[in-house]
């Protein structure tokens, strides 16, 4: 069958063999349905970052965030990030709630003027501080989120396009490489900007499974084709143990956490 990847199910049942065609867009939304299983109830967790920033003239800067990871049942993660060096971004943090359906909520709160800012949902295009990530970038990784279409596969590695649903997203769609033999981890992802270009190119490395189950990069290389800049966020000292709960993922915690 043309564009068709086949799969064959056999049924014994009264001795007849059933098969079905498998579309790429079912072949694709199963793989990524496989994903989200496979990093299913690590609970919350605690990671310290590195985030290092390259300008298009290869000039560096260095931050350093802390991030807690909160796993909801029911819906997307919450995460809050913190910032604690250099001096004059020490005490920013963001408060993002991935929503399975619908626009995700976010805050950021700037210590300079002591003030929580909610993060439109116009704006989550938008650089997430100054680095190459967007803001819509630190959303979990729920399925409900995109339309899928698999591409093919190369030895263990499954690629994937994901279009985005929400009708704000800064991409037409992202490419996707997914380890099949490692837990269907992410190896890389190609985003795409409005006009169907490629913009960005995320490229994961270092990882290492937690809990025998949770892989986790040591490294995630964020390039931009278009304006030649890069940033790199380096993970250490992840912490699966800490017993976090919806009290550490408020507004208020927001504020505390950049006091």
């Amino acid at each position: 069958m043309k564009n068709k990847i086949l799969t064959t199910l056999i049924v014994f049942t009264m001795g007849v063999s059933v098969s079905y065609a498998q579309s790429p867009e079912e072949r694709g939304l199963e793989v990524a349905k496989a994903a989200d299983a496979a990093d299913t109830g690590f609970g919350s967790s605690t990671v310290e970052l590195r985030m290092i920033l390259k300008n298009k003239n290869g000039q560096v800067s260095e931050r350093k965030m802390s991030t807690k990871t909160l796993e909801m049942e029911t819906d997307g993660d919450k995460s809050l990030i913190i910032f604690n060096t250099p001096k004059d971004v020490k005490g920013t943090s963001t408060l993002t709630f991935t929503h399975r359906v619908g626009s995700d909520d976010q805050w950021l709160y700037l210590p300079s003027i002591s003030r929580v800012k909610r993060i439109s949902s116009n704006n989550k295009s938008g650089p997430f501080m100054g680095s190459e990530f967007a803001y819509e970038d630190l959303s979990s990784q729920e399925v409900e989120k995109y339309t899928y279409k698999f591409l093919k596969s190369e030895g263990n590695f499954l690629i994937v396009e994901q279009d985005p649903v929400d009708p704000k997203s800064g991409y037409t769609r992202r490419v996707v490489t997914y380890n099949k033999d490692k837990g269907y981890r992410i190896e890389k992802s190609e985003f795409y900007d409005r006009k169907d270009t490629l913009l960005k190119t995320l490229d994961y490395s270092g990882y290492k499974q937690y809990k025998n189950k949770y892989w986790r990069a040591g490294q995630m290389k964020m390039v931009n084709h278009q304006s030649n800049k890069e940033t790199t966020l380096e993970f250490s000292d992840y912490n699966f143990e800490k017993e976090l709960t919806e009290d550490d993922f408020s507004q208020n915690s927001l504020k505390r956490a950049g006091n």
